[in-house]
């Protein structure tokens, strides 16, 4: 599989990424650095659309239910060289399948996510995952 993306920005303004039919906003000034998601915080949202495309994908194959998903990613910056150093994740499944198997969810997640593989091989990762009943 291939993939194309577009990107495009205006000196001095904020910068877009053009996928599909989505266009999404990101900052690249300091006017909005407190209302746009930067290029770090993008690259986890990357890593936690991976995460949980691969939920969906697994709910069919693994056979359970969930009626929804929350999952918080933290990193670590260092500084020299600028990069991600570690990162963590907490994924909380709604469910009350009886089916589901978190452990061997985590274990799927981790060998079949493209995002995830490719992040594993320039930084640490762990998380958990956990169930809580529908609400």
């Amino acid at each position: 599989m291939d993939y194309q993306i577009k990107a495009s920005s205006m000196a001095k303004d904020d910068a877009k990424i053009h996928i599909k039919e989505s266009n999404i906003d990101f900052g690249t000034t300091s006017k909005t650095a407190d209302s746009l998601p930067n290029p770090a915080e993008l690259f986890l949202g990357s890593f936690a659309a991976c995460m949980l495309k691969n939920v969906e994908r697994f709910s069919a194959m693994m056979r359970f239910s969930y009626s929804k998903t929350m999952l918080e990613v933290k990193a670590t910056r260092l500084e020299n060289p600028p990069r991600m150093d570690n990162i963590e994740y907490s994924l909380t499944i709604y469910s009350d399948d009886d089916k589901l198997n978190t452990a061997l969810l985590k274990k799927n997640i981790e060998k079949f996510g493209t995002i995830y593989n490719t992040v594993k091989l320039s930084c640490s990762i762990s998380g958990t995952i956990k169930t809580v009943p529908n609400v």
